[in-house]
């Protein structure tokens, strides 16, 4: 099936139109479309905020111990990294809005056992099944928006879906702290069952599936392999954060790479990989996405380390502190839409690559925060991350897909937040890894979770042991800016090459054993403009 590019043909989201009031009718849908996929992204950033605020309750309301509570995060974030290419794939074969739904009603149920939970067990279990609905819904979303818009038009679309990601991301930092510290932490849960149901009803009656249905295997080689490696080498670095280097640590770590290199084997010899190398020929995959993993391992981390320095060291409750940090989400979610359009106008690549510097200052910002640094530094360093961020993840976005053939749009979404998902799991033990370097691991990880405050020789010692990770995460962002920048040089060669890439050229050049004659090939080399 040919993407609706705006001219003949039915329009986006396979509504037909006829004359103005047609038109403005389909835009119309099309713009509660957009409202109903971006409120499932607000959804799931509420998650991700609000949680973190309420582990402390959470630990002491379950008694879970101090080394699993963190597990309450990671365990959603790692079920999440390993569905999102293959829910991906389901909404290539059953349609992308029809898995998208489905994402919200487990993402619903999950929320409403996380609130009944009564021991460490249940709460990791349903926050895992919760997390399957996340991934539904993370690696959907992408798609069906590429299915409502036309290549020149998504940059835009994306924008206001980071909007959704930077309102939720308030909302869960603001909520939580009320929750928690008026409520209950069983009710950050609860409040996802009116809203995603509100949510549902919606996108059952504006979403229709417009793109076309593709047989595919699921990887469930690939996904255990990769489960066991990650996991592997998580629970490592995650117990180094609390303990010594010993023989079960090496264990861990070792095992995990060898289910690493495993992994890689078994993806070799795939038809159909949870890793489809097939996309890695297009000229502008590889960089976009290696570019979303640095940027993942580097600012996801963020968010922890300037908590943990303003919980710790400056001994503000979790809310306070994560109050200074709303401005620069909301300024984020304002900049966001006018970069998605910049990045329509211009070409994915220089907004990438520049919010990925900006980013750069403000870690180096938060790298000069001192016991004595007014907390303005942290305002100011906040919005000049958001700034960053925003002008980044939509013209990123925007690079993927438009890379992306078509009839894989589901695989190239889930591939993407794989990535960006690998980074963001490392990055939160990392955070607790490198922090932990100047101070005992127990205290540090005390200090995360919000169980304790630090004075003295201690203070100090800790804050320098954060600016040794913020100046490794702008490392991270730098190799990010590398390859966001290489996306140039792919586009240039594509150009010169005078080529378009179908998902037969692309599986025929990376190897691929499979793959059929299909139409509405999108240009390798991206947006047009240069």
């Amino acid at each position: 099936m040919s993407e609706p590019t705006g001219g003949d043909g039915p329009p986006p989201g396979g509504m037909r139109s006829s004359g103005s009031g047609g038109r403005t009718a389909t835009k119309g849908r099309t713009s509660l479309a957009l409202a109903v996929v971006m409120t499932g992204v607000l959804i799931t950033a509420v998650d991700t905020t609000i949680v973190v605020l309420a582990l402390p309750e959470i630990e002491r309301g379950l008694h879970v111990p101090l080394t699993s509570v963190i597990w309450v995060v990671i365990g959603y974030l790692l079920v999440i990294t390993l569905l999102a290419t293959q829910v991906g794939r389901l909404g290539d074969m059953f349609g992308r809005v029809r898995m998208y739904e489905a994402g919200f009603v487990v993402f619903i149920v999950g929320s409403a056992l996380c609130a009944v939970s009564w021991n460490e067990a249940s709460i990791v279990a349903f926050r895992v099944l919760q997390g399957v609905g996340g991934a539904l819904v993370s690696a959907n979303s992408g798609a069906v928006i590429a299915d409502l818009f036309p290549p020149d038009k998504r940059g835009k679309a994306y924008g206001f879906n980071a909007v959704g990601w930077s309102v939720g991301a308030v909302l869960g930092i603001v909520l939580g702290g009320l929750i928690v510290t008026y409520i209950s932490w069983r009710w950050i849960f609860w409040i996802n069952v009116p809203i995603g149901a509100a949510a549902v009803l919606l996108a059952v009656r504006v979403l229709h599936d417009s793109g076309s249905r593709k047989r595919h295997h699921l990887d469930l080689r690939g996904m255990a392999s990769a489960g066991l490696g990650l996991f592997g080498v998580l629970w490592a670095v995650t117990k180094l954060a609390t303990s010594a280097f010993d023989a079960s640590v090496l264990g861990y770590l070792v095992g995990g790479i060898v289910m690493l290199v495993v992994f890689v084997l078994v993806e070799r010899a795939q038809d159909e990989p949870m890793v489809h190398l097939s996309l890695f020929a297009v000229p502008t995959m590889s960089p976009s996405l290696l570019a979303s993993l640095f940027q993942g391992l580097a600012n996801y981390a963020v968010l922890f380390l300037v908590i943990m320095y303003l919980q710790g060291p400056r001994g503000l409750t979790p809310l306070h502190a994560a109050l200074l940090l709303v401005p620069g989400y909301v300024i984020g979610g304002v900049i966001a839409p006018f970069s998605g359009r910049l990045s329509d106008r211009i070409g994915p690549v220089l907004p990438a690559t520049v919010g990925l510097l900006v980013q750069i200052v403000a870690l180096f910002l938060y790298a000069q925060l001192s016991l004595a640094s007014g907390l303005w530094l942290v305002v100011v360093a906040s919005i000049v991350n958001g700034i960053g961020a925003s002008s980044f993840f939509p013209a990123n976005n925007a690079a993927v897909m438009k890379a992306s053939p078509p009839e894989v749009f589901g695989i190239a979404s889930g591939m993407l937040r794989t990535f960006a998902n690998v980074g963001m799991v490392f990055s939160f033990s990392m955070a607790i890894l490198i922090a932990a370097h100047s101070i005992p691991r127990g205290l540090a990880f005390a200090i995360f979770v919000g169980t304790a405050k630090l004075h003295g020789h201690l203070a100090v010692a800790f804050t320098s042991g954060l600016h040794a990770a913020f100046y490794a995460s702008m490392g991270f962002l730098a190799l990010a800016a590398v390859f966001s920048a290489w996306v140039f040089r792919g586009r240039h060669h594509s150009g010169l090459a005078g080529t378009r890439t179908s998902p037969v050229a692309v599986s025929a050049a990376a190897g691929g054993r499979s793959g059929s004659p299909t139409t509405g090939s999108l240009t390798a080399e991206g947006p047009s403009t240069p």
